[in-house]
């Protein structure tokens, strides 16, 4: 039985993972970089080390030096979160050589879930609808055209070592895919050292819905519900919610049933997701299996009542599912805001700095998971991801105004934030009536209702400002003559 986790990341995930450890009376082991000495989960943890740099390449990344830290400490399992070495096929081969427990899928069932090809025609073989596309890697960028006038334009170029929306082109035609191929090709390179690219037809009007799966090492296998991440930015998910507006039962069943069949196609183990694609006629693609926790987690707790970091360690330990299918009911709303730290305005660029004053919202069925404090940094050389903000209510509606109001509460000093645009979101009428789709910022023009919104917000402000300094004034003239009128009536007194 796992006794020591070391947690191979940082920032609210890491604390995400020593809460439910302290909870389960396991010991936690911290890593932290140059840049993280005052963080939050180095003081949170058992045990800290220090591995490097706060460049990625030279502390999160570094392979060899986590490992030392794992043998030297005497931890016997390593939960690698999500990001950094969360998906290294290589990492969890590592851990496995090493008889340390990785709390995650296997290796070799990783390996198959990261190559998007190979992931693809398992799901084939397993009667999983796909995308249509290519039927394997492009050799070059003259197949690739090829294919793009088979299927026709719109398509999507994506790098099979591709990840949370990276080395992804959408090209409308020849001269857009030439000068694609060429960037996918760069950046993937650039990533990992080595580069693969499928072509796939792009589905307009598509939503992203995803299902959180579980299985465990005795062959039992589940999902845990959907989840619609259709409101993005540049392939990357902003605003989550849980059960999907559009996600009846008998689709939820019937979706759950190919989920469970993409966890066996693939010999998975552990928690992952399975996401898919819904057309605007109703058809769902499987796109691929993120091997590891999501960020969007803690919206399925809020649903199912469950730990999902408890149930990774669980079946890490080799126990079996304590459920059934059958047994598991989805109760009520959840919705996630992440707190980016960056600015709307400038095409979501990030901004870093210190933050000198920050205020968590609270309150009944109000979650914060936040790395943040009062003094302390956002870091220029990791994701801009702040905070996850959730909120639970026994309907929609509920949990956007709960929602809504904790968007209001949340306040941090220093840094430009995602906030503003989460409350004009939450507030349009679009978002109320589930008309979500992955181009739901461009299609609604939310980046200018915000900026209407701060304008009306600010000449409010303006007039409740003029209104108070006309209040005091009106007070003060009151006092003035009041104490006028007293000190005549004290001075007659005198004489």
């Amino acid at each position: 039985m796992i006794e020591k986790v070391l947690i191979a990341n940082r920032g609210e995930i890491a604390l995400r993972v020593i809460k439910t450890c302290k909870a389960l009376g396991i010991k936690t082991v911290a890593v932290y970089s140059d840049e993280d000495y005052n963080s939050l989960h180095v003081k949170k943890a058992d045990d800290a080390y220090h591995i490097g740099e706060a460049a990625p390449a030279k502390s999160y990344l570094n392979q060899q030096k986590i490992l030392d830290v794992m043998l030297s400490s005497g931890a016997d399992a390593v939960h690698p979160g999500y990001g950094f070495l969360s998906e290294n096929d290589d990492f969890a081969n590592l851990c496995e050589k090493n008889k340390i427990n990785f709390i995650g899928p296997s290796s070799k069932s990783m390996n198959l879930c990261g190559d998007k090809m190979e992931c693809k025609d398992a799901m084939l073989k397993a009667k999983v609808p796909t995308v249509p596309g290519s039927p394997g890697l492009v050799k070059d960028v003259e197949e690739a055209i090829k294919i793009a006038n088979e299927i026709g334009y719109p398509v999507l170029l994506k790098s099979v070592f591709g990840g949370g929306g990276r080395g992804i082109r959408l090209v409308t035609n020849d001269k857009e895919l030439t000068d694609g191929f060429k960037s996918v090709t760069d950046e993937s390179i650039s990533a990992v050292g080595k580069s693969a690219i499928i072509v796939e037809k792009f589905l307009e009007k598509t939503r992203h819905i995803e299902y959180q799966m579980a299985r465990d090492k005795h062959g039992n296998a589940v999902h845990i519900f959907e989840r619609e991440c259709s409101i993005q930015r540049r392939n990357q998910k902003l605003i989550e919610q849980t059960p999907s507006p559009i996600v009846d039962q008998e689709t939820r069943d019937r979706i759950g049933d190919l989920v469970v069949k993409a966890s066996e196609a693939v010999d998975y183990t552990n928690l992952g997701t399975a996401e898919f694609l819904r057309a605007d006629n109703g058809e769902f693609y499987f796109i691929e299996i993120n091997a590891r926790l999501q960020v969007e987690h803690p919206i399925t707790e809020l649903v199912s009542g469950l730990d999902l970091v408890k149930l990774q360690i669980d079946i890490a330990n080799g126990e079996p599912l304590p459920f059934k299918q059958s047994d598991l009911k989805m109760n009520g709303y959840a919705i996630e805001c992440r707190i980016n730290a960056e600015d709307t305005f400038l095409d979501f660029a990030p901004s870093t700095g210190p933050v000198p004053e920050v205020t968590i919202p609270a309150g009944p069925s109000v979650r914060c998971d936040t790395y943040l404090y009062s003094g302390c940094t956002v870091s220029p050389f990791y994701d801009s991801l702040m905070a996850k903000l959730c909120t639970w209510g026994q309907t929609f509606e509920e949990s956007r105004t709960r929602m809504l109001n904790a968007l209001n509460d949340f306040y941090i000093e220093g840094v430009e934030t995602s906030i503003p645009l989460y409350k004009t979101i939450l507030k349009s009428e679009e978002y109320k009536r589930g008309e979500l789709t992955t181009d739901f910022l461009k299609r609604f023009d939310m980046i200018e209702k915000l900026k209407k919104d701060l304008k009306t917000e600010k000449i409010e402000k303006s007039e409740a400002a003029v209104a108070a300094a006309i209040l005091h004034s009106e007070y003060f003239q009151s006092r003035v003559q009041s104490s006028t009128q007293d000190n005549s009536i004290w001075k007659n007194k005198i004489i």
